[in-house]
């Protein structure tokens, strides 16, 4: 059986997409923390560019943001999305590429995600039933 051209795409990102992605998350903060505003959601926001995935044929991208301490999330995605056509004509002056992504802006939510996950980690259920797994493999070494 052959291996037909989207069989490579199952497998994940390429080695060249994870390049021009994090090319352009350096790209785009250097942008951001360069760039004068004049739309009152962005001004002044201190923004985190934590990640930028990009689409297999390089022609479209999203970069996921998050604003220092996480407020005013829903003002400033939209906001940035606003100005995507701001930021692809700066793209193309930072980078050398043959097509400049269409950029798209997206919350970033992980840190929300692994802050849930060590709430659940330190409430007192969790912590007993961890503990329990450590002393029965303790047990265990014990009877040898």
């Amino acid at each position: 059986m052959k291996k037909g051209r989207n069989a490579s795409s199952a497998k994940g990102p390429s080695q060249r997409q994870y390049r021009v992605g994090e090319e352009l998350r350096h790209a785009i903060a250097r942008i951001i923390e360069h760039a004068h505003f004049r739309d009152p959601d962005l001004a002044g926001v201190p923004i985190t560019v934590t990640e930028v995935r990009i689409s297999p044929d390089l022609h479209n991208a999203t970069a996921f943001v998050t604003p220092l301490g996480g407020r005013d999330m829903d003002k400033v995605v939209p906001a940035l999305n606003r100005a995507s056509g701001y930021f692809r004509r700066e793209l193309a002056r930072e980078v050398n590429l043959r097509t400049v992504p269409i950029v798209q802006f997206a919350a970033d939510r992980s840190f929300d995600y692994s802050s849930r996950i060590e709430e659940i980690l330190a409430r007192p259920q969790v912590a007993r039933d961890l503990a329990g797994e450590d002393g029965a493999k303790g047990s265990g070494e014990d009877e040898d």
